[in-house]
């Protein structure tokens, strides 16, 4: 179904017709925006609150900025959906996010518009800052550089590391800060206060218009008022606010805050911030969801719904008539709860992703025991090593993709000293639909090369529980296990806890001619396929690996002494993965076997369901039914 716009949207085809409109047809530029993003999402799916939450402030910047010229960097890119919209994509919108469709994020080979891919939070000032400095160094003394970034964002340490930087670089860079309070989860942390202070005290916002209008007309203070009047404003805020501003410490001229649902205001404050050089900061207050009543009330819960009734707001849901396994992640966030109460050692940590991991269900039961700690992987884990020097066990749950931010920390501060932190990477493998910057497929090969580093993948919601029970233990060191995005395979998942031999597989069955070695949840598909193959007279042995170091060794003599043919099964990078570790024990041990692995290839793979990336990449169930078949010379299926 092709979603209809309204009529000034329908004749925008890039920013430049939009801004052949005149100002006062913005806001209904802005409705037509925002309710087209209502008929889409609802049908197609998709990210939906925070796009809801910017559609008067995206109107506005394409409005009164010369996109593309003027470089836009939207951080992280959620909120980038208007922004598509009124950049060309509007009648491919309705493939956002699919296999084959436009991506979910800004992607620099999609559009012109996208000047900087972005998947991972806080890096548009970085980016920005590099545009302008580049800028700045060819001359082009016109050209403006904007870096829209959400207030969950700037808890990033890599947001403060470019203010700092562009605080002294003076080039021409606007950082447009979005406070909704809001990133997926509600902000933590004293940011988060910062900015309520700033935005609550009414006498400051009062007299701060009131003084600004007044001084602005005296000249008697020479030829640069405005440094004094800048000096001024900056006295009045620290009386006020019993703190200097955070911003112009940095170095930064702080406009606002404003309205970021008042288009007028808007375009009237953006085009007097085209004239004004340096770094500058503009804080726009809005509400994620705007414009439909039930996501500006549970913003948590519609920043990405799925399908749902955009009438009635209801969110559609698949009804069974059996009970279906759960998700990866409810099983870690109960079993979290479970351990907790068992070992007063254990302790929950995030980087503010407490619903997307399901740690919420600790931090509910334990408070005082469960940490968000914001949209910092870094400051995560290395918190997560101070508590386990003090003999705690903590359980630092990042998604795959996000503990490549930490990766200096997870050498320097956890394995070096060789301290029992418990790495949770959860969305392991191929994401999905949010695409490339959100695949988790390098984990297993950077865990793997650290010294003292476990890493475990459970093919089933019971060996996810007893692989969290192990490592709760005392003095196990540093230790990752990894998991997929979506359901497990077991509907009746409470099982008991049972400790595990750390670095011992198991066999899921014997057979002749080809082994089948995997590691994780994509051992299921090897039974499925294991099963097919019987019907044809194939017997592969099949082997859940469970730990791609230490590897089991006994275990692989065993297989390699018996079988000629091995093929390897991982959703994750071949180069330096779990089959290379097979790789290496072979030759290292003088077999000579014939390996095939399979995995994600040496390439980038887009967005799409699962299953059709892993087909894509070759490891789907027919991927590993047909290499089966060709290694024993049986004809393969279409």
């Amino acid at each position: 179904m092709i979603n209809k716009p309204g009529e000034l949207l329908a004749s925008i085809n890039s920013p430049a017709d939009l801004r052949k409109l005149k100002p006062e047809q913005m806001l209904q530029v802005s409705q037509e925006l925002r309710q087209f993003i209502i008929d889409v999402v609802s049908i197609h799916g998709g990210h939906f609150g925070a796009s809801l939450g910017v559609v008067e402030l995206t109107t506005a910047l394409h409005y009164v900025f010369n996109t593309p010229y003027d470089q836009l960097v939207w951080d992280v890119g959620h909120q980038a959906y208007g922004h598509k919209i009124l950049t060309g994509r509007r009648d491919n919108f309705h493939t956002n996010r699919k296999h084959g469709g436009i991506s979910g994020f800004p992607k620099r080979k999609e559009s012109e518009f996208d000047t900087f891919g972005v998947g991972h939070s806080s890096t548009s000032i970085s980016a920005a800052l590099g545009m302008a400095v580049a800028s700045k160094y060819k001359g082009e003394d016109d050209r403006q550089h904007i870096a829209v970034i959400g207030d969950g964002a700037m808890t990033g340490g890599m947001a403060f590391e470019a203010m700092n930087h562009a605080g002294v670089a003076n080039a021409n860079l606007l950082v447009v800060l979005n406070d909704n309070c809001m990133s997926i989860d509600p902000n933590v942390g004293a940011l988060k206060e910062y900015l309520t202070d700033i935005t609550t005290s009414r006498t400051y916002n009062k007299m701060r218009d009131e003084i600004w209008n007044i001084l602005g007309k005296i000249s008697k203070f020479g030829p640069d008022p405005r440094q004094i009047v800048s000096k001024i404003e900056s006295g009045i805020k620290a009386t006020l606010l019993k703190q200097s501003n955070l911003f112009e410490g940095l170095n930064f001229r702080y406009f606002g805050p404003i309205d970021g649902h008042d288009i007028n205001h808007l375009i009237s404050v953006m085009e007097d911030l085209k004239h004004i050089p340096g770094p500058k900061i503009l804080h726009c207050l809005t509400t994620k969801g705007k414009g439909f009543a039930l996501a500006e009330k549970d913003q948590t819960k519609w920043h990405a719904p799925g399908l749902f009734d955009k009438i009635t707001g209801e969110i559609y849901k698949k009804h069974h008539d059996t009970p279906q396994p759960p998700k990866y992640q409810d099983v870690f966030g109960h079993t979290m709860v479970e351990l907790a109460e068992q070992n007063p050692k254990v302790m929950g940590v995030t980087p503010a992703m407490p619903s997307g991991c399901s740690l919420n269900i600790m931090m509910a039961a334990m408070p005082e025991r469960a940490f968000d700690v914001g949209i910092a992987e870094q400051h995560a884990v290395t918190f997560s090593a101070g508590l386990a020097t003090q003999g705690l066990v903590p359980f630092c749950n990042i998604y795959s993709t996000f503990m490549q931010r930490g990766y200096d920390q997870v050498v320097h501060d956890v394995c070096l000293q060789n301290l029992n932190v418990v790495f949770c990477l959860d969305r392991a493998g191929f994401a999905g639909a949010d695409g490339p910057t959100h695949h988790g497929a390098y984990d297993i090969a950077y865990m793997r090369c650290i010294p003292n580093m476990v890493v475990a993948a459970p093919m089933n919601e019971q060996e996810l529980r007893n692989m969290m029970y192990t490592a709760s233990q005392e003095d196990m060191g540093p230790f990752t296990i990894r998991y997929p995005r979506g359901e497990g395979v077991m509907p009746k998942w409470r099982t008991p806890l049972e400790l595990q031999q750390v670095g011992k597989g198991r066999t899921i069955q014997e057979g002749e001619e080809v082994a089948i070695l995997t590691f994780g949840h994509i051992g299921n598909y090897a039974v499925d396929v294991c099963q097919k193959l019987a019907l044809d007279g194939i017997t592969p042995g099949h082997y859940d690996m469970r730990y791609a170091k230490p590897l089991d060794a006994e275990l692989l003599h065993h297989i390699f002494s018996k079988y000629e043919k091995v093929v390897t099964v991982e959703d994750g990078c071949l180069q330096g993965g779990f089959g290379s570790a097979v790789l290496e024990f072979m030759v290292d041990n003088g077999y000579t076997s014939q390996v095939k692995r399979l995995g994600i290839p040496d390439a980038i793979f887009e967005h799409g369901s699962q299953l059709e990336l892993q087909h894509e990449a070759g490891f789907a169930p027919i991927d590993i039914e047909n290499t089966v078949r060709e290694l024993v010379g049986v004809a393969v299926k279409v």
